[in-house]
Formats: structure tokens, C-alpha cells, sequence
């Protein structure tokens, strides 16, 4: 199991809503919640399963995302291919609502991200990122029957490692690579933003490979 910081111990692996950590993030939470007060405008946490043998693990919440609506993934077009394909894939059952409105279920799987606060223009800074990796630790410590991670974009994958305790470096990057990382199974793919999915960068087809193939490696 990955091994905790010393002053990650004094942390759970959710953040407070109301995290105070990282100056930048709190200023633009505060701007965020003073033009849209209904919105969560939190540290966001994660979702699903917390008997999870698989974990997907995001870079931030989108400002119009997650951070509207509370739930990884959810109010922003990445969520639509994500959900989808996880429940082709048999990790998710329900309905998905673009707005959280639902009954959407993760079945063996967890959703997290490396940073919990939305960061101006879906870019956190490297301080900000190791700032609130005692939370990606935590998470990663309190998944006791975890196996794979699934890791959406090359820089989820390197706050992954460095929160496993690794070089950055470890591994390979690139969509469809895979490789050990202490305990765990890493499958790296291309994040599944509009970007990437408007320009065919990412296909759904490409994604449910990386999915299907976690599906293997879990079993039934």
C-alpha cells in the first residue's frame, strides 16, 4: 500500500469542502460560489465504491463540471463518454444525469481526481497538485481490495505515481500503455474531454479498450 507523507497523516482521503490548502484555488472557489452560489463550489469528492478493485483517477473538476455539480465528471461533456463506457464496461449501473440528478451506481469501481478544487482555466499549478496529493494517498491507502488504475491523461498518471511513491517518470506514457506500479495495474488513456473526443483523438471505441481491459484483469 502506498505510504503516506508525514503530514498526510493527519488527513482522511476526501478534503474538507471548504479546503483552505492552496490559496489560488480557494480565491477562485470563492469567485466561483459569489457569481453562482447554487453551485457546490467545494473540494469535490470522490464517488462510487469503496470496496472498489478499480479506481479512474482524473486530473481536477471542471468548473462547469464537477464543481457545479458535486460529482466527479458530472456536468461537463467528459462525463458523458466516461459514464457510458463504464456502464458498457459493468462498473456502473442506473441512469446518468448530466446535472447529478439521478441514480447512477459504480459497481467495483471509485472516481477520483488528483486535485479536488477546480483550478482557473482546468489547469492546477505543480504546488497545488503535491499540495493536495495526502488526499490521492489517503484514497489510494483506504481501497483495500484495489488492483487497477485506470489514469485519464499523462498528468493524472504522474501525480499517481508520485503518490504511490514513484518517479514521475515510471511507467510509459500515451493511451493503452500499461505497467506495474507497486500493487497495482496502471492503464493509462487519453483524457476523455470535448477536445480529445471532438477531434478523434479519443474514440469511445479506444476508451472501452482501456476498460474492457481493466474488466480482464479484475475478472467478474
Amino acid at each position: 500500500m502506498p505510504r503516506l507523507e508525514a503530514d498526510a497523516v493527519l488527513v482522511g482521503p476526501e478534503a474538507p469542502r471548504d479546503c483552505p490548502i492552496c490559496p489560488r484555488l480557494v480565491a477562485y472557489r470563492a469567485a466561483n460560489a459569489a457569481g453562482n452560489p447554487d453551485w457546490f463550489n467545494g473540494a469535490v469528492p470522490s464517488f462510487g465504491d469503496e470496496n472498489a478493485r478499480l479506481l479512474v483517477a482524473g486530473l481536477a473538476p471542471g468548473r462547469t463540471g464537477a464543481n457545479r455539480t458535486g460529482r466527479p465528471f458530472t456536468g461537463d461533456h467528459a462525463g458523458y463518454l466516461l459514464y457510458a463506457t463504464l456502464q458498457k464496461t459493468g462498473f456502473a449501473v442506473g441512469t446518468f444525469d448530466k446535472d447529478g440528478h439521478d441514480d447512477l451506481r459504480l459497481v467495483d469501481c471509485m472516481i477520483t481526481n488528483a486535485v479536488r478544487c477546480a483550478p482557473p482555466g482546468n489547469k492546477p499549478e505543480t504546488i497545488e497538485e503535491a499540495s493536495c496529493r495526502p488526499f490521492l494517498q489517503a484514497r489510494l491507502s483506504a481501497l483495500p481490495r484495489l488492483k487497477v488504475i485506470v489514469t485519464l491523461g499523462d498528468v493524472s498518471r504522474r501525480n499517481v505515481l508520485r503518490a504511490l511513491g514513484l518517479k514521475a517518470s515510471a511507467g510509459i506514457a500515451g493511451h493503452g500503455t500499461e505497467f506495474q506500479a507497486g500493487p497495482y495495474t496502471v492503464l493509462n488513456s487519453y483524457h476523455c474531454s470535448r477536445l480529445n473526443t471532438n477531434t478523434g483523438r479519443l474514440t469511445p471505441e479506444m476508451f472501452e479498450a482501456v476498460f474492457e481491459r481493466a474488466r480482464a484483469l479484475i475478472g467478474e
